[in-house]
């Protein structure tokens, strides 16, 4: 089972609480971890299926639905301004709790002042959420090192970083899927309002986590800004082959959940059944991240990368060319699977070749970008398969196969000092 890393030694403030939270670190911590995680990501993959079932439930129009969904959902691209809070503070378990806590009560008040109040009030409280959202997703990840140790093995490490992606597995399949079910059973507004009582409940959680010494070491001016950790990015190597294999990734994926309701009529199948794609792709998606925590990656992300994103094109490819709704379902759930592994690879990335300093804004910075090409990947789709059904499936292979490569291309020709920020 899990293997708690050696002692850190001595070192930093040294009090009776930091040596009970380094204590922790291990099966504990990452229990308390996952458990977290997984409450917040669940909180935030279902938000916005609670909001557009509490407006259309309510008679309300399908562009206002969408309007204050997009205002849950647009703010994960404050990500990085909202990201250097936590390098900066002392205790970066205290910024992510008071995020979760803010999450949950933007969220309930902007659910209880729908129908009661200017649908203006509704969507500023709902932006307030969604500004929440990366520290709930990409903030939370950036406290794993952490949890392994300053000094663990690789193994041990992957495997966390396995049970990192099982989380937003849980959060993007189980969210929609309880808020689906409660909205069914009760209400959209009960089943938005669970959503914030798991949110509050990660806050907890996130404070029972391990401590870590403040990356700063208590000087501040240390920490790069917003636009200098996106420069940090542009110029190392390895991050920034992370960031464009993330996003390309990202973009060719959002293809899926379009094409799955018009390959139904080429497939000869009743539209109800893309839910049947959808899922298996989401179900597939877990399955490979609890692959990962079975059998951690071994190997250089930057390697392993390259070669993931490989498999997803692979994964692609098979939906392209599958000739029945059967294979297509197993092509879906393949495709699930293989990013599981990529996206498992990009957590081990980040990790690895982020500078300590900001290493919370990196994680931030990626998870923002890939939100961006994610949405702009499903706006694309919904155009393209107007002309052809499979031309963005196509055009994602071609994209992520030329990203390859470019990487590729890179690391091969690329300066030797890029390897490492």
């Amino acid at each position: 089972m899990w293997e708690a890393p050696p002692s850190p030694g001595k070192g930093g403030k040294g009090g009776k609480g930091d040596r009970g939270d380094q204590g922790d670190r291990g099966g504990n911590g990452l229990a308390r971890y996952v458990v977290a995680a997984a409450l917040a990501r669940t909180a935030d993959g279902g938000a916005v299926v609670a909001v557009v079932l509490l407006v259309t439930s309510s008679g309300g129009s399908g562009a206002l639905a969408g309007v204050l969904g997009a205002c849950i959902t647009a703010p994960h691209l404050l990500g990085p301004f909202v990201a250097r809070p936590l390098d900066l503070a002392r205790d970066g378990r205290k910024v992510i709790a008071a995020a979760c806590l803010l999450y949950a009560t933007a969220l309930t008040a902007g659910v209880l002042t729908y129908g009661h109040a200017p649908a203006v009030v509704t969507g500023l409280l709902l932006a307030a959420a969604g500004t929440c959202g990366p520290l709930l997703t990409g903030g939370i990840s950036s406290r794993l090192p952490a949890i392994v140790g300053p000094r663990p093995r690789l193994r041990a490490q992957r495997r966390a970083q396995g049970w990192d992606v099982a989380t937003y597995g849980i959060g993007g399949t189980v969210g929609p899927s309880l808020v689906a079910a409660l909205s069914g059973w009760v209400s959209p507004t009960a089943a938005a309002l669970a959503l914030a009582v798991g949110a509050a409940a990660a806050a907890g959680g996130v404070l029972l986590l391990p401590f870590a010494e403040p990356s700063h070491g208590g000087d501040r001016s240390a920490i790069l800004k917003p636009a200098a950790t996106l420069a940090l990015i542009a110029r190392t190597g390895p991050l920034r082959r992370t960031v464009y294999l993330t996003m390309i990734v990202a973009l060719s994926l959002a293809a899926l959940p379009i094409t799955a309701v018009h390959m139904t009529k080429i497939l000869g199948v009743e539209p109800a059944t893309a839910a049947v794609l959808t899922a298996a792709y989401g179900l597939g998606n877990l399955t490979g991240s609890i692959a990962v925590m079975v059998f951690p990656l071994t190997g250089d992300p930057d390697r392993l990368m390259r070669r993931l994103a490989l498999g997803v094109v692979a994964g692609l490819l098979t939906v392209t060319v599958s000739p029945a709704f059967t294979v297509t379902v197993s092509a879906y759930a393949l495709t699930g699977i293989l990013n599981a592994f990529f996206f498992a690879s990009t957590l081990a990335a980040r990790t690895e070749y982020a500078p300590r300093g900001a290493r919370g804004q990196v994680f931030i910075w990626v998870a923002a970008l890939k939100i961006t090409s994610g949405s702009a990947g499903t706006a694309l789709a919904g155009s393209l398969t107007g002309v052809t059904i499979e031309l963005p499936l196509v055009l994602g292979v071609l994209a992520v196969s030329a990203a390859v490569v470019a990487a590729t291309v890179e690391t091969r020709f690329g300066r030797a000092d890029e390897k490492h920020p």
